[in-house]
């Protein structure tokens, strides 16, 4: 591809470098390939003007910088205003091929039930479906595990186009703050887009809640086509925020919710293992099963139905592929019970509004004690560790503070931040003993939330991930101790 095509409008002189031809795009130095072109984005560890001359040597055959970079290179260098915005759109120009119905779904929790509710009701619809996000892709004839919630530009863009290769119709993605932030979106042709809601996340990245509310809102000021549908879960703190800034930005703004327009929430049964929820649309009434536990998934699912009706499903289809919906990996996932019929969760919860949100959610339909099992992660936002601790011991009957992923803290300062907010909190580092720990407290009607990793397959410990998983802990500890 001639580099003219990949610059697109917003580069209006290329000087000599408008005949070559190129190859690859990359903004990592390691992976250049000869005739590639090197994108120089400024990160928030290093500076990418410091790896051209690698790049150079790996056979780049033109360079993109910042227009405040200087920047001596032989081989024709680009200076742009936005390097991150140029990559993404570069990306998307040298892939080209997308699903032809692309949604994408923000906010501080939900967004990985969102979208992959989203995907198993258009799949109910007939549609060949995928969900992009932070458990990984899930598409017809393919499941890979992921880590990041939103794929940086050219990952992303060459998945995209395998995806529309194989057959992929509609994609549903999850769009992070950082990525909103960084503009990893840029160039994915949107035809609708959801909010759910805003809690505390990321305060070591955003300097303030707004900072924070405002990257997310790029997913609606900035990438969304005017017109557009924006699905807005009505009930949240900042919803009439997200409300505000959808209508300014001249989007189709839709509602969901006890107090949504779109799709209203009128009355809810909560069982031990599924809910029964009515909702009105225009004037029709559906009563609705939804086979998980969790007030906050009916939340999920309505906003889910939101994007499919928004994109071409029936309101008949929607609201019966909500009976049939299977929870994401480790979001309020049952793993196992006792014996004595106590139930044993594994949430994804590492927030405190994801934290409370779960420990509510079981309240209902508990009889006995909430045992939760949760730690914090290490080089993250240390301000909410003794915020989660106050919400566990406020909302459970019993705590366990544990190790998440230490990094590269250390792992009894992180939990003396937490204890410090936990009154009567037990505190067992070992996360596996932890586990173990919360099993063999178990009697009849209890339940047992081991919050934190969620879906995850490893436990970071300085620099090194070592193989751990809170669903094979749970079901061990069950078998072992015989409950």
């Amino acid at each position: 591809m001639k580099i003219t095509d990949l610059a697109g409008p917003e580069i209006s002189d290329l000087g000599n470098a408008s005949a070559i031809e190129v190859g690859g795009i990359s903004a990592d130095s390691r992976t250049v390939n000869k005739g590639d072109l090197f994108v120089a984005v400024h990160g928030s560890r290093n500076d990418g003007t410091a790896y051209v001359a690698d790049a150079i040597a790996r056979g780049a055959a033109a360079v993109v910088v910042g227009r405040e970079a200087h920047v001596e290179a032989s081989v024709p260098v680009i200076a742009v205003d936005e390097p991150r915005r140029f990559l993404a759109l570069a990306a998307a120009r040298f892939f080209a091929r997308q699903p032809q119905t692309m949604v994408a779904v923000t906010g501080t929790a939900g967004k990985t039930s969102v979208a992959s509710f989203t995907r198993q009701i258009w799949a109910h619809a007939g549609h060949a479906a995928a969900m992009i996000g932070t458990t990984g892709v899930t598409a017809p004839g393919r499941e890979d595990y992921g880590s990041l919630t939103t794929p940086d530009p050219v990952s992303l863009h060459k998945l995209l186009a395998e995806l529309a290769d194989a057959g992929v119709t509609h994609a549903a993605m999850e769009a992070s703050s950082h990525g909103l932030d960084q503009a990893r979106l840029d160039g994915v042709r949107l035809s609708a887009a959801a909010f759910t809601n805003l809690g505390r996340d990321h305060m070591d990245y955003h300097p303030t809640v707004e900072h924070y509310m405002a990257a997310k809102m790029r997913l609606f000021d900035t990438l969304l086509p005017r017109g557009a549908p924006a699905v807005i879960f009505a009930d949240d703190e900042w919803s009439n925020a997200a409300i505000k800034a959808a209508g300014d930005a001249g989007l189709d703004v839709r509602t969901v919710g006890r107090k949504g327009a779109y799709l209203t929430l009128k009355r809810v049964e909560h069982f031990r293992h599924k809910q029964m929820a009515e909702v009105h649309i225009g004037d029709d009434i559906y009563e609705v099963h939804i086979p998980l536990a969790g007030d906050f998934q009916i939340a999920n699912a309505l906003v889910a139905a939101g994007l499919a009706m928004s994109t071409g499903v029936s309101a008949k289809t929607a609201m019966a592929a909500l009976g049939h919906l299977i929870g994401a990996s480790g979001r309020l996932e049952l793993v196992g019970h006792a014996k004595n019929g106590a139930l044993a969760y594994v949430d994804y919860a590492h927030k405190p509004d994801a934290l409370e949100n779960v420990l509510s959610s079981v309240r209902p339909f508990t009889s006995g004690r909430v045992i939760v099992v949760f730690g914090c992660g290490g080089d993250r936002d240390k301000g909410k560790r003794p915020i989660m601790g106050e919400i566990a011991t406020r909302l459970a009957d019993v705590v366990i503070v544990t190790d998440d992923n230490p990094r590269s803290e250390v792992p009894e300062v992180i939990r003396s931040e937490i204890m410090a907010a936990a009154k009567g909190a037990m505190e067992i580092g070992d996360r596996a003993a932890a586990i173990r720990a919360g099993v063999a407290m178990l009697s009849a009607g209890d339940t047992l939330i081991v919050a934190g990793k969620g879906h995850e397959e490893g436990q970071t410990i300085g620099s090194e991930t070592l193989p751990f998983s809170d669903h094979a802990e749970v079901r061990k500890a069950l078998e072992e101790l015989d409950l």
